[in-house]
């Protein structure tokens, strides 16, 4: 790669649009960030529109490129990564409405959001087939996954309306399509969110399941909406896509026709390429780059979460390892002939603000910081540092010595694969003060953590061997998150160098791997950049007291099971 190179990515995340460009080294020169609009009628149900994603998308890159100081013939490849919603169009590509509170006509929501729940009871159905292909989703598909969101649209959309929709995508491969006009799917999106079955694995689309759960249609349309390899072909991550950009997503992005698009990943796998690979020294770089088996050796132990809104958890190995309530094991979804599986968590950063926000004293709290200029988060740290020392304690994690959450609010996704599954909180007074409130957001950090080694302990059982953290995201920013998921789980963390840019610069590695023909693994370890490394905390008394918080952990998820056993009569 010459120094003169530079690449473009395009993150579609659950509240925004950005787009960051980096260099030939791998260095986030730029970034700009857009707000897409969510709807949401009801708890359940989340609506995007792609209207409104794309319109977002073209700003952000217009925006990236112009404040690096660059044109567009200085960018030679882009790449995309979002979440994984289902997208709905016609024969003509154009929006086709998912939203049943308008009787499905208005046509601009058209995205059903990934923690949309619509499908729940579709996806119970499906789970109760207990199919073979259900084997590489942990056993148990997630009402978050497209096909349970597909029946969904067969069993409630009007016959004309469903037969109308010519394409249901992951919304990856739509923005591919959309920036070149190629329906190839990605890997990725296929194998991770639609029951496809990748070669070595199975034949692609199994008929037996998709007639069993309901979709029989699609069976003998031959897959002509999900797409594959007679309709569109099926590409691995960064592969280039069709001809480039096409001349009217050139001029919408402000970049050139025929610049090279990688094909697209989930927006949790880009964070994974943009982390797992990123080394804190030369001497590793060198090693991961030329021992041949560097990749067999770094992916069985290292994890990569990219918290955001939800949380993922992905993990490679050379080969297929099965874990219970896990997504996976998928082949060939980041790296061409490894296994990932993937965790994760339905609410993180929605949790924490949640918490926040139904506090009676989270105003003055806000009106507090914001008088000093500070986050609401910095400004909690700061206040818990400062209830640590008037009580005299040991250590700041003290304070929720009898405070206690069990997380769950949005529903289990690993390792219980429980969407059912509800929060509990454990320890609460009448306090109205910034006190209290400063110790349930400590609790709920203290909460996701604890569910963070419930999802490593699980797979660790099975064969794999984690160790160490790749953590990406937002919620990185915060050095008690940080510190508290390396103490709770005791692994060493490794942090991007740039934290909230890591999502972004993955999906620029696609674009870079479309322009140059590099291995992805070589481009991962080339390219990334690590920031600092967190050390868990090895004094024995806390790792005790960590050890005892995350048994109180599992007890509550166990009461809360009994609790719904004695309410249904079987105890």
């Amino acid at each position: 790669m010459s120094k003169e190179s530079y690449y473009v990515g395009i993150d579609v995340g659950t509240g925004s649009a950005r787009a960051g460009v980096i260099d030939s080294q791998g260095t986030l020169v730029s970034i700009s960030v857009e707000p897409i609009t969510t709807w949401n009628p009801k708890h359940d149900i989340y609506e995007q529109s792609t209207a409104n994603i794309w319109a977002n998308i073209a700003k952000t890159v217009r925006e990236a490129v112009r404040s690096a100081n660059l044109t567009s013939d200085d960018i030679k490849g882009v790449g995309f990564d979002a979440t994984c919603s289902l997208v709905a169009l016609d024969n003509k590509g154009q929006p086709r409405s998912v939203d049943i509170q308008s009787g499905f006509q208005d046509d601009s929501l058209n995205v059903i959001l990934w923690a949309d729940h619509r499908a729940i009871d579709q996806a119970r159905r499906i789970n109760a087939t207990k199919h073979n292909v259900l084997r590489y989703v942990g056993n148990t598909i997630s009402p978050e996954m497209e096909i349970p969101k597909t029946l969904w649209l067969k069993e409630n959309m009007p016959p004309a309306k469903w037969d109308s929709l010519a394409y249901i995508m992951d919304l990856p491969d739509f923005l591919t399509f959309k920036a070149t006009g190629h329906t190839a799917r990605s890997t990725c999106s296929l194998t991770c969110k639609c029951s496809y079955l990748p070669p070595k694995v199975g034949q692609g689309w199994d008929a037996s399941y998709f007639e069993a759960i309901g979709l029989g249609c699609l069976v003998k349309e031959d897959w002509k909406r999900l797409g594959g390899e007679t309709n569109g072909g099926v590409l691995h991550a960064g592969d280039k896509v069709g001809k480039g950009l096409t001349a009217q997503a050139a001029a919408e992005l402000g970049l050139k026709e025929g610049t090279p698009v990688g094909s697209a990943v989930i927006d949790a796998y880009a964070g994974a390429i943009a982390t797992l690979g990123a080394t804190a020294s030369k001497t590793e770089r060198d090693s991961m780059l030329h021992e041949s088996t560097s990749l067999v050796s770094q992916g069985s132990h290292r994890l990569a979460i990219i918290c955001g809104t939800s949380s993922c958890h992905i993990a490679m190995s050379p080969d297929p390892i099965f874990v219970p309530g896990v997504w996976g094991p998928y082949r060939s979804v980041l790296v061409p002939d490894m296994w990932c599986a993937e965790g994760g968590q339905s609410s993180t950063g929605q949790l924490i603000d949640h918490t926040l926000s139904t506090h009676p004293a989270i105003k003055e709290a806000r009106d507090l910081a914001a008088k000093e200029d500070l986050s609401i988060y910095a400004f909690l740290n700061r206040h818990l540092e400062k209830l640590q020392s008037e009580r005299q304690l040991s250590r700041v994690e003290d304070l929720t010595r009898h405070l206690h959450i069990y997380p769950d609010y949005h529903g289990n996704r690993s390792p219980l694969a429980d969407p059912t599954l509800r929060g509990t909180i454990v320890g609460v007074s009448l306090d109205k003060s910034i006190d209290d409130l400063a110790s349930r957001y400590l609790a709920t950090l203290q909460a996701i953590a604890c569910q963070t080694r419930h999802i490593i302990e699980s797979m660790n059982q099975k064969g794999y061997t984690i160790d160490t953290l790749c953590l990406s995201g937002g919620l990185c920013k915060n050095p008690l998150f940080v510190q508290t998921h390396s103490n709770i789980t005791q692994c060493r963390v490794i942090l991007p160098e740039s934290i909230e840019g890591a999502v972004v610069v993955g999906a620029a590695f696609l674009g870079a791997k479309a322009a140059t023909g590099q291995d992805l693994w070589d481009v991962m370890v080339s390219l990334g950049k690590a920031g600092r490394v967190i050390e868990p905390c090895k004094n024995q008394e806390s790792i005790e007291q960590d050890n005892r918080r995350y048994k109180v952990f599992l007890a509550m998820l166990e009461d809360q099971k009994k609790y719904r056993q004695i309410m249904d009569g079987l105890v």
